[in-house]
């Protein structure tokens, strides 16, 4: 636990509040947990409440002054707060419950300081906001992004925002997707991070304002500290007008996918 005296930089209060959320992720998978219904099939477990919870401690603790934004919990602090954290106890919810430990917990200082912990490979892909960073067993490496696996991840879930002019369905049996990439489809942002760390060539999702959300902000601001290309599914920068989301290792992937989307 990082208390409020302590001179830990930001980075440092994103990983432990991301490793405590991951933690209490960890002891309760493979539990029959109570679901709590949020509407249109959305769905949140005391898993998700918990480590929500242990998260908000450590940010407390260490920031006291600062906001704090939750999926579950919702505003706490000032909404006009100069610093505001972004929190995502359990992104991947349906995957949990289900008993696929395809999860993360996000963790992101608004315009700072970011964490990505995967609660069962132990790894916390983390940032200070200029570079990126992934720690094993107490290990920090670079993150250093490739395309070379070829992969791309498309997140299918709705709502689908951008149609009928954009439809991820599309992108995946577009003649030029099909010759030089393999799909993966995923429900958790922990794929943001396999971009930065080189297990993926990239991942296009749908959606509005990203950037200020707290399912991805994290995991966009990963990757732009490992150096990938972020952009909306326009092209445009993302941000409160953003759309979708395309985030490749590099230009050249980058550009491929921007091209076969907007034909």
């Amino acid at each position: 636990m990082i208390n409020s005296s302590a001179s830990s930089d930001d980075s440092a209060v994103a990983i432990a509040a991301a490793s405590a959320g991951a933690d209490v992720v960890r002891s309760l998978y493979g539990r029959r947990l109570t679901r709590i219904d949020k509407g249109a099939g959305d769905f949140a477990t005391a898993a998700d409440v918990e480590a929500e919870k242990a998260i908000v401690d450590v940010i407390r603790a260490a920031r006291p002054d600062d906001a704090v934004v939750g999926e579950e919990g919702g505003q706490q602090g000032t909404a006009d707060a100069a610093r505001q954290w972004l929190v995502d106890p359990l992104c991947g919810t349906l995957n949990y419950a289900v008993g696929s430990m395809l999860v993360a917990v996000n963790v992101a200082l608004r315009d700072g300081a970011a964490a990505v912990a995967d609660p069962f490979s132990g790894e916390v892909f983390f940032t200070d906001g200029t570079s990126a960073w992934v720690r094993r067993d107490g290990v920090d490496e670079p993150l250093a992004p490739t395309s070379a696996t070829s992969l791309v991840d498309v997140n299918l879930d709705p709502p689908f925002i951008n149609r009928p002019g954009f439809r991820a369905v599309d992108l995946l049996a577009h003649p030029a997707f099909v010759e030089r990439f393999r799909p993966r489809v995923v429900s958790t942002t922990l794929a943001l991070a396999w971009v930065a760390a080189g297990k993926r060539a990239a991942y296009v999702t749908d959606g509005v304002d990203l950037a200020g959300s707290v399912h991805f902000a994290a995991g966009i601001a990963l990757c732009r500290a490992a150096g990938c290309v972020v952009t909306g599914i326009d092209g445009a920068p993302t941000g409160a007008e953003g759309r979708g989301l395309v985030v490749a290792a590099d230009a050249e992937t980058h550009g491929q996918l921007m091209s076969m989307i907007r034909s």
